[in-house]
């Protein structure tokens, strides 16, 4: 019997927290940074209740989700 194993994958915001990237809802993109929502009931960037991933900052992570938006 084979077993097969997901890989979890996790990126680093600006605010050094770590998300898990099957809790994201939803990415905007915001010149060379990435708002990124994790809450079920939805986020607004007005309340500063997203996460923000910088290109100067997280490069890693920016590069790993701004690819969807190329």
């Amino acid at each position: 019997m084979e077993t097969t194993y997901i890989k979890t994958r996790y990126i680093k915001a600006d605010d050094n927290k770590i998300i898990n990237e099957k809790c994201i809802k939803w990415v905007k993109k915001m010149n060379d940074c990435l708002e990124v929502c994790t809450k079920s009931n939805g986020c607004s960037i007005n309340n500063g209740n997203t996460h923000k991933i910088c290109k100067a900052y997280n490069l890693d992570s920016y590069n790993r989700l701004n690819k969807h938006f190329e």
